[in-house]
């Protein structure tokens, strides 16, 4: 009688698991760099979205709305007047920076919609270093 196994040999799955485990970590290693520019762009569109609510409730409301910025604490937020609750208060990774150019870190949206200070914003991550410039009239503003 012929003594048939039909298995692998412990050296064989072995060398198979260690394979499987040397592209796996292969891969999580090329995926942690776009975990930071994911966070870039999240951070871009929620602030976009937060500065278009401030000018539209501006509007709306027939109220300013100020924009404060407070880097060293990593948060911006929007308010009506000081002794009222902010509108929006958001708090944003330690690796993004907010730094100023020719744009204050506290502008206000006026009640037609426009800013009463235009200028750049500087915004800083560990990838890339973004300009968002507040146009002249009309409150419009774009990131590049």
């Amino acid at each position: 009688m012929k003594n048939d196994q039909n298995g692998f040999t412990l050296i064989e799955s072995l060398l198979v698991l260690s394979i499987f485990m040397i592209i796996s970590s292969i891969t999580v290693f090329s995926l942690k760099p776009q975990h930071s520019v994911l966070e870039d762009e999240a951070f871009l569109t929620q602030l976009k979205a937060d500065l278009y609510y401030s000018q539209q409730y501006a509007i709306s409301h027939q109220h300013e709305v100020s924009v404060v910025i407070l880097p060293a604490q990593y948060k911006y937020y929007m308010l009506l007047r000081p002794e009222l609750p902010p509108i929006i208060m958001r708090n944003y990774s330690k690796n993004i920076n907010l730094a100023t150019s020719t744009l204050p870190l506290y502008f206000k949206f006026l009640n037609d919609g426009n800013v009463n200070q235009f200028g750049t914003l500087l915004i800083q991550t560990n990838n890339k270093t973004y300009q968002m410039t507040v146009l002249i009239g009309k409150g419009r503003f774009y990131v590049k």
